[in-house]
């Protein structure tokens, strides 16, 4: 599709009496998306991720079964879907990542843009290493008989049980299956390591792994939304096809309807609890992604009066659906695994996270008629799943910075995502060790957790109330040719920023142990972990005061020009609708 550019004002039109500066020629253009359907899926590759398959499965079961239903669809439009909204009408209007945004929204809030950044970067060092994982097992499935079959190789121990070797199996306390075995003898060699006090030298397969995924998204992304755009045709089709093919196949199976009944049987009793709502709340803010500014960017690549509040509704209804869809992909072959063993589904279905991925759902691939083929295309899904998604992670990093420093790096693109890269690679060498997992784990509980949702409270709040709701919908209004309703208005100023509150207070003061299989936390690794998620979030008020420190006057007019929207220069294509003042 030929790119349109937006139409040039008329010769005639106004100018304002106090408008923005003249536009300065642009030496580098902003890139656009080839074609709507790129930036669509490439939102769609990012909200989707392994999460979906895992994590939404499990809560939903944990909390209620069908009745989660509701406080996870009150949440999602309560405060997911209005979040989704406007960080796309942000970054679509703006044109900008997320350090230099906050200069045309509130410059005293910039040091928002910066924790963004570091967050990402957390994430880039735990979460590719998963994929690395995925990439293991894959390449581990192209054999005639899945190695995590039978007990009957080098990495297995005399407590390996086979569910699935015979009627007389005798399961203990000490039993483990050879999925288990497989996954933490063979994959990660957690035996070689004593915790974090001694996580042992590095796994130079999982190494190799991780280096190969790494060469992917830089060759992905090195050229801008141009080349990812046409990557996730892939990435991020190929999951649902692959899904689909996994429900068909356990709907089949002995014992699904056991399955699907226990994920879905409601116990509405579970609503009066108030850790189902918070449950509800932070699943659907980490699914559809808000605050991880990779929407602001994928935004800011659009023209500007691009659709953004359909494909808000489109994208984010996608993503709530994949996640209802993969419950069944997941509870199907688990009832069928309870079948099997002659036990009740809770008991095959109380792992959760990687161990759900990597141990439960491939031990019961590994029984199925035509494994080696499931067991390829499931990795393959969740290679995908995760590539797409670390796309959108690392773009968020790329555009924010490029944008924040473009005299600096504009034309450098290929040698700052070269660097970026480089960056996050070495950072996840810790978690490629034999005590790897364990970093894994630290880094996926305090890396992104509170920090996060606190940023994208502070986010609302400074778009809401310091901005100003009719300032915004103004500014919506520009592009889309109608204003905001109320609907969006109240949850904007009120509903979404109460909604976060409630979860960033409630993690805090519900704190659970930290335990990885038969690892118990040690208290010091609390700590790194807190200091971790402080390190980010401490961006913020570092920047405040640095701005009001370094800005002349007295406190009310630092005050005053530090909450104010500075005057810049837009993209000329925006110019139409620059010169009409935003009151």
């Amino acid at each position: 599709m030929a790119e349109q550019p937006c139409p040039a004002p008329p010769a005639t039109a106004p100018r304002p009496t106090a408008g923005p500066a003249p536009p300065q020629p642009l030496t580098h253009p902003r890139d656009k998306w080839s074609k709507k359907m790129d930036f669509l899926l490439s939102v769609i590759g990012f909200a989707v991720d392994l999460g979906n398959v895992w994590r939404f499965p499990y809560i939903c079961y944990q909390n209620g079964g069908g009745a989660f239903l509701i406080p996870y669809t009150l949440m999602a439009v309560f405060g997911g879907v209005p979040l989704f909204y406007m960080e796309l009408a942000l970054g679509q209007f703006h044109r900008t990542g997320a350090i230099p945004i906050w200069k045309r929204i509130c410059p005293i809030f910039k040091g928002i843009g910066f924790a963004i950044c570091i967050i990402g970067l957390y994430v880039s060092f735990y979460y590719n290493t998963i994929v690395a994982w995925a990439l293991y097992y894959f390449y581990s499935s192209l054999s005639g008989s899945l190695p995590w079959a039978s007990c009957d190789n080098p990495w297995n121990t005399p407590h390996c049980t086979n569910y699935f070797g015979g009627s007389n199996v005798t399961w203990t306390n000490f039993s483990r299956s050879p999925a288990e075995e497989f996954y933490t003898r063979k994959v990660l060699e957690l035996q070689k390591s004593g915790g974090l006090y001694n996580i042992g030298g590095i796994h130079w397969e999982l190494l190799l792994c991780l280096f190969l995924i790494f060469t992917i998204v830089y060759f992905s992304l090195w050229k801008g939304v141009k080349t990812s755009g046409k990557v996730v045709w892939v990435t991020a089709t190929l999951p649902y096809v692959v899904l689909l093919i996994l429900l068909v196949r356990g709907a089949t199976l002995p014992g699904a309807w056991r399955g699907v009944v226990f994920y879905l049987r409601p116990d509405w009793g579970k609503l009066l609890s108030t850790a189902v709502w918070v449950d509800a709340a932070a699943q659907i803010f980490f699914s559809l992604g808000p605050g991880f500014g990779v929407l602001l960017a994928l935004a800011s690549y659009n023209h500007f009066h691009n659709n953004c509040y359909r494909d808000a509704l489109v994208t984010s209804t996608v993503n709530c659906l994949t996640s209802f869809l993969s419950g069944f992909v997941i509870f199907t072959v688990l009832g069928y695994m309870a079948e099997m063993r002659d036990v009740e589904v809770e008991d095959v279905a109380r792992d959760k996270g990687p161990s759900l991925l990597f141990i439960t759902y491939p031990e019961a691939i590994a029984n199925m008629v035509g494994s080696t083929f499931f067991a390829i295309i499931f990795f393959l899904m969740m290679i995908t799943l995760g590539l797409d998604s670390t796309f959108g992670g690392l773009e968020a990093v790329i555009t924010a910075v490029m944008d924040e420093y473009p005299q600096v790096l504009a034309g450098r693109r290929e040698l700052f995502v070269l660097g970026l890269i480089t960056v996050c690679f070495l950072g996840s060498l810790s978690t490629l060790t034999y005590g790897g997992a364990y970093v894994v784990k630290l880094l996926e509980e305090f890396g992104a957790g509170c920090s996060i949702l606190a940023v994208v409270l502070l986010e609302t709040i400074a778009v809401s109330w310091f901005y100003g709701i009719q300032r915004f919908s103004h500014d919506v209004k520009a592009m889309l040719g109608f204003t905001p309703g109320l609907f969006w208005k109240v949850c904007w100023v009120a509903i979404s920023p109460a909604l976060l509150a409630f979860i960033v207070v409630s993690s805090l003061l519900d704190q659970p142990p930290l335990t990885l299989f038969d690892y118990q936390y040690p208290e010091w690794s609390i700590s790194v972990g807190y200091l971790i998620g402080a390190s980010s979030f401490i961006c913020i008020p570092f920047y405040m005061v640095y701005k009001l420190v370094w800005t002349p006057g007295s406190l009310k007019q630092r005050l005053a020009v530090c909450i104010r929207p500075e005057k810049t220069t837009q993209d000329p294509q925006a110019e139409a609708v620059s010169v009409s003042p935003v009151l």
